[in-house]
């Protein structure tokens, strides 16, 4: 063959590849004119370069269609179209015609098996990723370099790490490719450790890391909070000149920011010159994270002026940071941007609206965008069942608990604890349950937060027995966990209990905070014990470093109030080193009705009604206090006064569970599906009760009527119709627990210690201030609260 000839066979090779390497079709297509015109496009090797100059342009179609017609394939026509698709990201077709080659009877070679290997990893076909595995064992060609780290990398990007490790151990030689998809395997399932191991290993052979392996070390430096080693790191891409990179500048931006280095994050952000969204991301959510999140809207607001653009990723940290600051009017206007850029049926843009307006408290909008949202996951119902709990609306939280395993959906643990707290707050005591059962089932029964929301939620329930459980099986025990349980037996009036765990805590190396020490006064309250709660109150910072604040002050002003230490309480309050707030006032107005010290509670009252003018409890105490010694014309003056500042009186409300229901009832209530029932049972216990000797203490009664309607009202208070129904409702000898918004009266408290003898029950009632358990006639708070 002459040198025109050669040249006219090798030249249209030449070009197409050259083509294929510009991406420059038009010429490309010219070159295909021109091989059709000399008769070459029946040629094999111009026929495979086709094949790959019409992939690599992106006409996928154009490049099948050549690569059907060459009637004679080989083993580079079928490499050819695998490389190509694999580059298009077409791996799952790539990886199907490898299936149809080997059928086809075409042996691969090792540049089929990397290429096929990498359309694994694109595909996330594990399962034929090991097969190619046993093809290159079988062929002989394990030892192949490019083979070796494609597996490599596949098996650390598909989740077999070990395997990935026995790969890279097996390579004789490892160049810069081994050691970079070992050390992104080792970041991707953040064995952090290993990978800055194997990053010094690297460095120690000899090899130098280039701009791939330098961005994996600082992902391990960033998921360890290694400070110093992503300083080295940053000087060793400096004297690469590539720090400017992009690519690296997002990295460093954020290592820095998971080291908490916020400055630093920023003189790296502030040094590019033309920051992309990824960047302005990066650093937005740095300072998100770093709960500095004033900054990230501030940046936010630069962002959209300078308009590089933003994602879903921009808008799900600001709605986050917004969350945290609570400022609604914001949301509402990065709604209407999502709605404006469309994300509106983005999930995770969604699920942070839903959130973001929970935070806020506009729960109708959170619950309006979750009902918009076609497919909610388990994220969108945690954050909507959250808002809910934080909304004081646990029954509605419940509810919607119900439907998200209606629909198939799984806890997470921040559902999990969400849903405790709901219980926790309306003493849903079996739905608890059957969460805790939950929770074991999913594995979060050693989860910390799972493991105090547990504790937390049977103290609240009246189940001290349960919560003492919870957490003797917690294998670490926090600060929270301690206070939790403390505060739960105080709650419950085991004072000497709360105060032995108090000293055990101490003995275990766990220092207090001030909620603990809230705890440990409230202990003392409920159990009557003044002279402890005075050694504790005045040897806090002495003992623990814990200043007192106004919690404390209130704890113990109650105390000495509820004592009829009514100066002290007064002396007390006067050398406070801050201003009094409500909780102060509030516990002397308590003291005060309970001693029925009128002048010294008019004070506390008057100093309430500057503090909190829209609370109702003040004038109803106030206006309870004057009824008690009969002065209707101030009670009258008081009612007034609540008219004329819009102030309603709560009502007074007992909630009771039956059958994973909560029940709910107010004084005089007709409105229950079973009323009628619930009055005839009333009706029998009455008589019961006149049998037993009790004698309704009408004197409690503040309204201004006969005796014989004084007596019907106090036999029709909602934690009375509360206790019929689960009477009515509820197995016989089984515990009747219900919960009160207020304080439950002296009539009530007398009612139980009967009741619960007489049908040989339990009654267990959380009141506004603690826990009673009536049994055998008698109740556990020593008739103290």
């Amino acid at each position: 063959m002459g040198d025109e000839a050669l040249w006219n066979r090798f030249a249209p090779k030449s070009v197409l590849k050259a083509c294929s390497i510009i991406k420059d079709l038009n010429l490309g297509k010219q070159i295909h004119a021109l091989v059709i015109n000399t008769g070459f496009e029946s040629d094999l090797f111009v026929a495979n370069t086709l094949v790959v100059m019409y992939a690599k342009c992106g006409e996928l179609l154009d490049s099948r269609r050549l690569f059907d017609g060459i009637p004679d394939r080989n083993v580079v026509s079928w490499n050819a179209l695998f490389s190509s698709y694999v580059q298009n990201e077409c791996c799952e077709e790539a990886v199907s015609l490898f299936g149809e080659m080997v059928l086809s009877g075409i042996k691969p070679n090792e540049f089929s098996l990397s290429s096929i290997l990498n359309a694994c990893t694109g595909a996330r076909d594990y399962g034929q990723g090991r097969r190619v595995h046993g093809y290159l064992l079988r062929l002989g060609y394990d030892s192949d370099p490019f083979s070796a780290n494609a597996l490599v990398d596949m098996y650390a990007k598909l989740g077999d790490l070990e395997s990935a490790i026995a790969v890279f151990e097996k390579i004789a030689d490892h160049d810069i490719v081994s050691w970079n998809a070992i050390i992104a395997g080792c970041v991707l399932h953040e064995y952090y450790d290993l990978a800055l191991d194997l990053f010094v290993d690297m460095k120690g052979s000899g090899l130098m890391p280039n701009m791939f392996t330098l961005s994996s070390a600082l992902k391990a430096c960033a998921g360890l909070g290694v400070k110093g080693l992503g300083r080295q790191i940053h000087s060793s891409l400096i004297k690469m000149s590539i720090e400017s990179d992009i690519f690296v500048s997002v990295g460093l931006i954020d290592m820095y920011s998971k080291c908490s280095h916020m400055d630093d994050a920023r003189l790296v952000f502030d040094s590019i010159l033309k920051p992309d969204t990824i960047a302005w991301n990066a650093v937005i959510s740095g300072y998100s994270q770093n709960n500095d999140d004033k900054e990230a809207l501030s940046l936010f607001s630069k962002m959209h002026k300078e308009e590089p653009g933003f994602n879903q990723t921009t808008l799900s940290t600001i709605l986050k940071s917004i969350a945290c600051l609570q400022i609604n009017d914001m949301g509402r206007q990065v709604h209407a941007l999502v709605v404006k850029s469309g994300f509106e049926c983005d999930k995770y843009v969604v699920n942070s609206l839903i959130d973001s307006y929970g935070k806020c408290k506009y729960v109708e909008d959170a619950t309006r965008i979750f009902n918009d949202c076609l497919n909610g996951d388990v994220v969108s119902y945690t954050s909507l069942i959250t808002a809910y709990v934080q909304g004081g609306q646990s029954e509605e939280a419940l509810k919607l608990f119900s439907k998200m395993l209606a629909v198939g959906l799984k806890l997470d643990q921040f559902a999990c604890s969400s849903l405790v707290n709901a219980c926790a707050s309306i003493s849903a005591y079996e739905q608890g349950k059957q969460i805790h059962v939950h929770i074991l089932k999913l594995g979060f029964t050693f989860d910390i937060f799972a493991g105090n929301a547990l504790v937390n939620m049977y103290a609240k329930c009246g189940s001290i027995e349960d919560a003492n459980r919870a957490f003797s099986k917690m294998p670490e025990k926090g600060i929270v966990s301690w206070s939790a349980m403390i505060g739960g037996l105080a709650q419950h009036g085991y004072g000497k209990e709360a105060l032995h765990l108090f000293n055990e805590m101490l003995k275990d190396g766990v220092s207090p905070n001030h909620i603990t020490l809230v705890s440990v006064l409230c202990a003392c309250n409920h159990a009557g014990m003044v002279t402890e709660a005075k050694q504790y109150f005045e040897s806090m910072d002495d003992l623990f470093g814990i200043k007192p604040v106004e919690e404390h002050y209130a704890c113990m002003i109650d105390i000495l109030g509820r004592a009829g230490r009514l100066d002290e309480a007064v002396e007390l309050i006067n050398k406070m080193p801050f201003e009094a707030n409500a909780a102060v006032w509030g516990a002397l107005l308590g003291a005060s009705r309970v001693h029925k010290n009128l002048e010294l509670g008019r004070r506390a009252a008057e100093m309430l009604f500057t503090l909190e003018p829209e609370k109702s409890g003040t004038h109803v105490l106030l206006s309870n206090m004057y009824a008690a010694v009969g002065k209707w014309e101030k009670v009258a003056e008081v009612r007034r006064l609540m008219r004329s500042g819009k102030v309603k009186k709560e009502p007074g409300m007992s909630w009771v569970e039956v059958k994973n229901e909560v029940h709910t009832f107010v004084v005089g209530d007709k409105n229950h599906s079973r009323a009628e029932e619930i009055y005839a049972k009333l009706d029998e216990l009455k008589d019961l009760l006149d049998k037993a000797g009790y004698v309704p203490m009408v004197e409690i009664d503040l309204h201004d009527v006969d005796e014989s309607e004084k007596q019907k009202l106090l036999f029709q208070h909602s934690e009375k119709l509360a206790v019929a129904f689960g009477l009515i409702a509820t197995p016989a000898g089984a515990p009747i627990r219900v919960k009160k918004n207020l304080r439950v009266c002296v009539d009530c408290h007398t009612v139980f210690k009967y009741i619960c003898k007489i049908v040989s029950r339990e009654i267990i009632v959380r009141d506004i201030n603690r826990f009673h358990h009536f049994r055998d006639g008698l109740c556990s708070c020593g008739d103290y609260w």
